[in-house]
């Protein structure tokens, strides 16, 4: 065993220290971590311990191959540290804030208002991502009889990587080192200081003011929350709308939702500068020659994602990349270097948890299954993968397949169906009966194309369009599925007797009508 110098804990960018903190660093950047001495090649060495690494390395190590797993900085990656995990347990107090602040809409008075205790709310969240992160954690990992290495990766040649000052032979890698928020280049953004996912759930005090440079999801979710919260926040879009990749009537129900929280939302502006005066910081915006200052205490930038893909050595590797789009995979995620896969958010334009699990999973059947290593027939394409996804505002956006504009525009005949919550009991005794299930289908027949849903729980429901694209299920069996009375999921039945209704033509529907009129 090597021992390996650790961080500074405040070089982590994990504060504050508090114990729950400390008990996540000990979990996935342990400080005291002894990294193993290599013994002979590698089946496989994974660089990055964010979710496709972590899938990459169990799966394979499961499959009894010797696996090595490498991570510079937190095991479990965004999701567990400044993603998923702790964006969601924001999420959920403001939740709650509303349910709060709503309840006189259902005759329930709260007298004494609406406090946030916000130190509380983030205490909490840290607490229970320090609850979760054993399963991401070091300890785990090397239980499952995987070497796990705590360091800077950078390959040395074609198949060897070096960390910690030895270097590891290998058979077959997988990169799997993920992304960061992109930084728009904005005249005095850097001098002002901004938050991004990575540095947000430090705080421990609420911002009176904010202003969110992007209105993709990283932004609308942390907009929406810190409005709820008691922020006054002002989110700025360049496009006309927020979700701008997203079912655009969708997106229109999210973004009045977010008005309605207290949000000020600016669409089709450019930010031309930031500056400091005294304790404030002010955004300059540009809409159409009008001229807008914005002062606030911070800002949170969500404008994207940036791959990870320097100071690597992948050109020593024979791995091509490009700093935009990360490194380049064919549909088998095998990169340039055939010895070398990639998976997750540095390879793929689809930057989710979920879908890292599956490219992961991919990568370990391509890799040892299709490489003489185990020799087995066929490959698993990126690409056959049915992908959903979702927003988490409220209400939900939750999306899988083709949007209708992606029809359209690669000329596909197809029928859309719409059932809209006014029109489904639960959402209207609920109170939420804003939104819809939309739902594409190939012309003439049922197969479904692609679905959206606006919804309360969205992201849950989705999950029923998802398992029938993927088995073939069409729009016209779903009608025949008996789904639970009043529930939200109602409306995915209710689509699926639009569809059946299309069936009865007028001459079909004439000669019933004659047929029963004989019958009388």
């Amino acid at each position: 065993m090597s021992a390996q110098p650790s961080k500074p804990l405040h070089d982590l960018g994990v504060t504050p220290l508090d114990e729950h903190n400390k008990k996540l660093i000990e979990h996935v950047h342990p400080t005291a971590w002894q990294n193993p001495t290599p013994d002979g090649r590698y089946n496989m060495v994974v660089v990055g311990a964010g979710t496709a690494g972590l899938v990459t390395a169990n799966g394979a190590a499961g499959l009894g191959a010797k696996v090595a797993l490498i991570e510079r900085h937190l095991m479990g990656g965004d999701c567990l540290n400044v993603g998923c995990v702790p964006s969601k347990a924001l999420i959920r107090a403001a939740h709650a804030v509303a349910d709060v602040r709503d309840a006189h809409e259902y005759g329930v008075k709260v007298p004494a208002g609406v406090t946030v205790d916000f130190p509380f709310i983030m205490e909490r969240m840290r607490r229970l991502r320090a609850q979760i992160s054993h399963v991401d954690s070091a300890p785990r990992y090397k239980g499952l009889g995987i070497d796990v290495y705590i360091g800077d990766a950078k390959f040395t040649g074609p198949d060897t990587v070096e960390v910690g000052g030895q270097t590891l032979r290998f058979t077959r890698a997988c990169i799997a080192t993920g992304a960061r928020a992109f930084v728009p280049p904005v005249p005095g953004l850097k001098e002002a200081g901004y938050l991004t996912n990575e540095t947000v759930f430090n705080l421990t005090e609420l911002p009176k003011r904010v202003v969110a440079i992007g209105a993709g999801p990283i932004g609308c979710e942390l907009a929406q929350a810190f409005a709820r919260f008691g922020s006054q926040v002002h989110l700025l879009e360049p496009s006309d709308h927020i979700l701008s990749r997203e079912d655009r009537e969708g997106a229109e129900i999210v973004q009045k939702r977010m008005i309605k929280d207290g949000v000020k939302l600016y669409t089709q502006m450019k930010v031309t500068k930031v500056e400091t005066r005294g304790n404030d910081k002010v955004v300059t915006i540009d809409q159409g020659g009008r001229t807008t200052e914005i002062v606030c205490d911070a800002i949170l930038v969500g404008a994207g994602r940036t791959p990870n893909v320097e100071n690597l050595g992948l050109e020593k590797a024979g791995v091509a990349f490009d700093v935009k789009n990360g490194v380049q995979v064919d549909d088998c995620l095998q990169t340039s270097n055939p010895r070398i896969y990639a998976a997750g958010d540095v390879a793929s334009k689809y930057k989710f948890t979920h879908a890292a699990d599956f490219l992961a999973r991919t990568v370990i059947e391509n890799a040892l299954f299709k490489t003489g290593l185990l020799s087995v027939a066929g490959r698993k394409k990126a690409s056959t993968l049915t992908i959903p996804w979702c927003t988490y505002t409220d209400p939900e956006i939750a999306h899988v397949g083709a949007y209708e504009r992606e029809l359209k525009e690669a000329g596909i005949p197809h029928r859309t169906y719409v059932q809209e919550y006014k029109d489904v009991d639960r959402a209207i005794l609920d109170g939420e009966d804003e939104g819809f299930v939309k739902v594409h289908v190939a012309a003439k027949t049922d197969k479904i194309l692609g679905a959206t849903i606006v919804a309360k729980q969205a992201g849950d429901m989705i999950n029923e369009f998802t398992l029938a694209m993927v088995n073939g299920i069409g729009l016209g069996s779903i009608a025949r599925v008996i789904h639970p009375y009043p529930t939200r999921g109602e409306a995915i039945r209710k689509s699926g007797d639009q569809f059946n209704r299309t069936k009865l033509t007028p001459s079909a529907k004439k000669f019933t009508t004659w047929l029963m009129g004989r019958r009388r």
